[in-house]
């Protein structure tokens, strides 16, 4: 192995859906049936680290020239499903969204504007031929958005630690995501007024319901991992902290509901802290 495939890249967390190849027309359901009998697959590590060289040369490439034809597999009650990675379109989605976050200065200097105006104008012609693109993966760096642990049980955690080290996920079937994010919806809105986190809610229902129904919705922890003690990890039941409060708010219990929030985000603050002192 060399020293470029096995450092680990942090710190970022995915919230990925895998269709069933009945989902893909062809030719692409071929390509992925034919892809996920390779014996070994690129792991979320080799994506991001495909990503980052890409910002190496100079000028930097924040979006890559071709698509890739990777994805990640799961195997869901004997039925193949695939994530496909589609870099390229995040490539563009994650240029809009760090050129509204970043000062002007530092943004250009990490990207110049010359190159990122020659890649709005080629998402521009992109979006022109495939007006219904969306990306299977979602990615947040240094936390896990709070509306994400909506979709997942307690029960679907996932924490084990193996060759590749710790992993820890939630993996639950698209009726079940489609239903929490309704029943959550409908507690918070009844609760609170509109904000943040029913916008964000929302959003991700919306996303979802460009799948298969019987898709897969997975919340991988991925970087995060190396960003967090072990004992720290092990403890952290944050879908069942989410759970908690909703349950608290649909019962009307507003105390018990803000000591269930309280509790998630002075976790996800303390990881936060850990970016600022890096």
């Amino acid at each position: 192995m060399t020293l470029a495939s096995s450092v680990v890249v942090p710190y970022a967390a995915y919230l990925r859906v895998y269709e069933p190849l009945a989902a893909f027309p062809e030719p692409e359901r071929s390509h992925w049936a034919e892809y996920a009998r390779r014996e070994h697959t690129p792991s979320a590590q080799d994506e991001l680290r495909r990503s980052l060289a890409n910002l190496l040369p100079v000028p930097p490439v924040p979006v890559p020239v071709h698509e890739s034809d990777d994805a990640f597999v799961a195997s869901v009650d004997g039925v193949t499903c695939v994530c496909p990675w589609r870099t390229r379109l995040r490539g563009w989605l994650a240029l809009e969204e760090i050129s509204q976050r970043l000062p002007g200065p530092l943004l250009d200097a990490a990207l110049p504007p010359v190159v990122r105006r020659q890649a709005v104008a080629d998402f521009e012609r992109w979006s022109e031929r495939n007006p219904d693109a969306r990306p299977w993966i979602r990615s947040a760096t240094w936390h896990v958005p709070v509306r994400w642990f909506v979709l997942f049980a307690d029960a679907e955690r996932e924490y084990t630690k193996g060759e590749d080290g710790l992993v820890l996920r939630y993996r639950t079937p698209m009726v079940e995501a489609r239903r929490r994010v309704a029943r959550g919806l409908k507690a918070l809105k009844e609760a609170l007024e509109e904000g943040p986190l029913i916008d964000g809610l929302v959003d991700v229902g919306r996303w979802l319901e460009e799948f298969h129904p019987r898709s897969l919705v997975e919340l991988d922890y991925g970087g995060l991992v190396h960003a967090l003690p072990e004992g720290e990890l092990a403890d952290d039941h944050s879908a069942a902290d989410v759970a908690e409060g909703l349950a608290a708010l649909r019962a009307g219990d507003g105390a018990r509901a803000g000591v269930a929030y309280e509790r998630l985000t002075d976790r996800w603050s303390s990881v936060r802290d850990r970016q600022r002192s890096s």
